[in-house]
């Protein structure tokens, strides 16, 4: 990918980006399409049909493509204006200890997302096999599959960057062949199902949706510093969420609907489309599960600087395969939903601080001397997750949206606080 092509050694992560090695908006964008675009999503896409019906689930995914596209414009183009990573974004907005806490617990959600990717690779795989009368072993395929995605990664984006370009367009195609076979036997169903697996209401599914990708946009400036234009940042949101997140729930809602079935691996065993067919399913799966271990070991890299960063993702691989195992998929919308809350707030504080204190800031300069903790950063974000637990589970709401609730809190309150300390310095412990 151009620029994006390091090692897995170096990866700009100390300093900001050089502009010799920017690339343009829609190679990134393309990138950001597959975070819709996999078996994860299938899955979210099936629950949510489910529960509200096929026009309820679109609508839902609809105003999340919105919600999320607005969320990515605001980070990528601070990530192109400042040439940095998520971690010295937040470091600088945080404070280094702030900054450690926050990254380990990105990179720890990282790692769970690598496992819920190694799992659907484990069923897809177990499908194939048994659908040619051999025994599949989800454990050994787990481990097989993590290994191979966590050499990939050390190997380099340029590998990742590669494989984005075949996988989204071959699942597409996987995809509308899935979506013809329920319409060709079924028609189309619209209503929800009596005993859907997850009951949600319109907002927790929104919240849901948003919490799937929330991730994917608090860390694009790990991609989008790359961008080599504001105007190509902007573009690149706009040609992945608004346009991949509501066909993939379409083309998940579709099939889910007329058979009860939220596997789309069974699916395809099912429309007797064959073994290739299930081995093309985990293209997506890879690429996503590379970018969980690159961004976990850019975060981890920059807090521990005297780790190497193929270390962490060796460690990425190794957790991310122990929580497949454990079998993290059973909590998976429960999981869904905690991203939703925690993730969010993080993005609208370092956005607010990009386009404010720092807004006329040297790059560099903005991070070379930086406090223990920022406070104000901190308590918000912690004040921001109990507003969205309360929205979520004691129903005290504005949106009915706990994910949007936690990012409007954080960024007014946030707001007011940097109005509060604009007289300090940005280097100052109270700023």
């Amino acid at each position: 990918m151009g620029g994006v092509t390091e090692q897995a050694g170096e990866l700009h992560a100390h300093r900001p980006v050089p502009e010799g090695v920017t690339v343009p908006g829609w190679r990134v964008g393309l990138i950001v399409a597959s975070f819709s675009i996999g078996l994860p999503d299938f899955l979210n896409g099936a629950h949510n049909a489910l529960a509200l019906g096929f026009w309820g689930a679109v609508s839902a995914a609809l105003i999340a493509a919105v919600i999320l596209c607005a969320g990515g414009c605001f980070t990528s183009v601070v990530s192109v204006r400042t040439r940095l990573s998520t971690y010295l974004l937040v470091r600088r907005s945080f404070g280094t200890g702030g900054a450690a806490l926050i990254n380990t617990v990105i990179a720890l959600i990282h790692f769970c997302w690598f496992g819920v990717n190694a799992s659907f690779f484990g069923e897809a795989m177990v499908q194939a096999a048994e659908a040619n009368g051999i025994a599949g072993n989800f454990m050994l395929f787990v481990i097989l599959g993590s290994a191979l995605m966590t050499v990939s990664t050390i190997i380099g984006f340029k590998a990742l960057d590669r494989l984005a370009v075949v996988a989204v367009p071959v699942l597409g195609v996987i995809l509308a062949l899935v979506v013809w076979a329920a319409l060709d036997r079924h028609g189309l169903v619209t209503v929800p199902a009596v005993s859907p697996p997850e009951q949600m209401g319109f907002g927790i599914a929104i919240s849901a949706l948003i919490g799937a990708y929330m991730l994917a946009v608090a860390t694009m400036p790990d991609l989008s510093r790359y961008t080599r234009t504001k105007r190509g940042a902007i573009a690149s949101m706009v040609l992945s969420f608004p346009i991949a997140t509501p066909l993939m729930m379409t083309a998940a809602a579709i099939p889910a609907l007329a058979t009860g079935e939220t596997s789309i691996m069974k699916l395809v065993v099912q429309f007797g489309f064959g073994t290739p067919v299930l081995f093309l399913l985990v293209l997506p799966t890879w690429t996503v599960n590379s970018l969980n271990l690159y961004s976990a070991s850019l975060s981890l890299g920059t807090t521990f600087p005297r780790v190497r960063p193929w270390l962490f993702t060796m460690l990425g691989g190794t957790m991310g395969a122990g929580f497949a195992l454990m079998g993290i998929l059973d909590a998976f919308i429960p999981f869904l939903l905690f991203l939703g809350l925690i993730i969010p707030p993080i993005a609208a504080i370092y956005v607010i601080d990009a386009l404010t204190t720092w807004r006329e800031a040297d790059s560099a300069a903005s991070i070379a001397a930086v406090p223990l903790v920022r406070w104000p950063a901190l308590a918000t974000w912690l004040g921001s997750i109990l507003v969205a637990v309360l929205a979520a589970y004691e129903g005290w709401t504005l949106t009915t949206v706990p994910a949007l609730d936690a990012t409007i809190f954080a960024g007014l309150v946030y707001a007011l606080v940097r109005r509060r300390f604009a007289s300090a310095q940005p280097g100052s412990d109270h700023a």
